[in-house]
């Protein structure tokens, strides 16, 4: 699995990165708006949503539980700060997918048994796009956190966060962890299209083609 957040940048929009990310291949998007307001995210997201759809991909909104619900997004991804994860499934029913940030393996736990669908998992390494970040991971920590996971029979898809480029994904991808979230590193990239397409093909080679 490989995960878009999306990410504006001086000469590239939300809704481009988006663009950018759907036309090489990804099928997982995050909206991610930190700091704007709902209405400036609805429209982004409800055009968003519409890109997303038109080519099958998953759609996530960052934070904003109620304007995934309003809009029917796919889903929602919930950081430390945001909605606890229990109350929003709550509101949301078991239709939505609710994703939600970890560092440690409690927060892991915790989020298991509140009913989230994925962890977003990380900082791997220090990254520009998010502030007050938690303990840096690395390759240990998501060893630990996968080994720990596995003695407790806890089955849920992992996915690293923070700071990642191709270089790091086939060792990342050696730990257990399930998938890979992007942002920066594509958008960075001379040509994001065709790094994007390169990046998906790497990490589903590495899955056995397992989305």
């Amino acid at each position: 699995m490989l995960q878009f957040i999306t990410h504006e940048t001086n000469g590239i929009t939300y809704l481009e990165s988006v663009k950018i990310a759907l036309e090489g291949g990804c099928r997982w998007v995050q909206l991610r708006m930190k700091g704007a307001s709902v209405d400036e995210i609805r429209p982004i997201a409800l055009e968003a949503q519409r890109l997303c759809r038109e080519v099958g991909a998953t759609f996530i909104i960052d934070d904003q539980v109620a304007l995934a619900q309003e809009i029917k997004a796919d889903g929602v991804h919930l950081g430390k700060n945001d909605m606890p994860i229990d109350e929003a499934r709550r509101r949301l029913g078991n239709e939505f997918i609710i994703g939600g940030t970890a560092n440690t393996f409690a927060d892991v736990e915790q989020h298991y048994r509140n009913g989230a669908n994925y962890i977003g998992c990380g900082p791997f390494r220090f990254t520009t796009t998010k502030s007050n970040l938690s303990p840096i991971l690395g390759l240990e920590g998501y060893n630990e956190i996968c080994r720990r996971m596995h003695e407790k029979c806890i089955s849920l898809p992992i996915v690293a966060i923070g700071g990642i480029t191709s270089d790091d994904i086939p060792a990342i991808l050696q730990t257990g962890i399930t998938g890979i979230a992007l942002s920066g590193t594509v958008l960075r990239a001379q040509d994001p299209v065709a790094e994007m397409r390169r990046l998906v093909e790497m990490v589903e080679n590495r899955n056995g083609r397992k989305e």
